[in-house]
């Protein structure tokens, strides 16, 4: 496998999906399927044995969904970056997925060097939702209150800090940036959450854009 590729597991319960995507992808010179799943577990089982960078994964799914496997994989504190490339646009399947740890959205007709692009975002650290899927997840974190208010009670280093998150570095590459260690890092990203009223990363990258912190 040449350096730099993307590896890539697909988890969807219709075959052919799973075939135009294989197809689709094998011709990128940089992404590799590496394995595939039909179901949410098995899609937790083949991520945890080929350790792949990027999981494809639909939502809706017979036995174990995608929202189920995003939070297996949380809890077993797996690596990959999760993509969900769905068919479904409600607000009820988009935020709890997110919530779940997805780490970008997209729906089945996304064009298909799009999907490469979305793929590329993700490994690179980005967060990554179509503009309909972000509109939603900032009308719901507005209707909770989350406004730029917040925002003051963070500290300078906390801003600097949540700049980082919304540019797609991990703990690690802030910790680099700013000359900090990656424990004091995870203390600023705890408290940032804290602050802000938010549950995850992601959460914290759109509030970030949002009100004009960072990317």
């Amino acid at each position: 496998m040449a350096e730099g590729v993307i590896r890539v597991v697909l988890v969807d319960d219709h075959q052919v999906v799973r075939r135009g995507l294989r197809t689709f992808l094998e011709v990128q010179d940089d992404i590799e399927v590496v394995g595939e799943a039909a179901d949410g577990a098995e899609g937790v089982e083949r991520t945890e044995e080929l350790r792949p960078d990027v999981v494809l994964m639909d939502v809706k799914m017979p036995g174990t969904d995608g929202i189920e496997a995003l939070r297996r994989l949380r809890e077993l504190e797996n690596p990959a970056r999760v993509l969900i490339v769905t068919s479904f646009t409600e607000q009820r399947t988009v935020i709890p997925a997110l919530r779940a740890g997805a780490a970008g959205y997209v729906y089945k007709d996304v064009d298909p060097d799009a999907l490469a692009g979305a793929i590329r975002s993700v490994h690179a650290g980005h967060v990554l939702l179509q503009p309909e899927v972000a509109g939603a997840l900032l009308s719901q974190e507005e209707a909770g209150g989350g406004g730029q208010g917040r925002g003051n009670a963070l500290t300078e280093r906390e801003r600097e800090v949540l700049a980082l998150i919304a540019d797609g570095r991990s703990n690690r590459e802030i910790a680099r940036a700013l000359v900090l260690s990656e424990k004091t890092v995870k203390t600023h990203v705890s408290n940032i959450l804290m602050k802000l009223d938010l549950s995850d990363r992601t959460q914290a990258a759109l509030w970030a854009v949002r009100h004009g912190i960072g990317a």
